[in-house]
């Protein structure tokens, strides 16, 4: 089954790329470039998934898709 979350990516102060899930609350991670914060997040999303299914838990649904809106700041 395919699953997909969105994804929150922010600079952080040191340079590095903090990713995190609003959907699975603790799901946070960073990398040293979008890829490799991208990377870093599905990881962390499997394992919360697979601990969550192992203690019965309710996986939440999966998001819909997210759309941007640009405003002048």
């Amino acid at each position: 089954m395919t699953l997909q979350y969105g994804v929150v990516l922010e600079e952080g102060q040191d340079g590095w790329i903090i990713a995190r899930v609003p959907s699975l609350p603790g799901v946070v991670t960073q990398g040293r470039t979008r890829a490799e914060a991208l990377e870093n997040v599905r990881e962390a999303i499997e394992l919360t998934i697979e601990d969550m299914r192992a203690r019965g838990e309710t996986i939440p649904p999966p998001d819909v898709a997210a759309e941007m809106v640009e405003v002048t700041g």
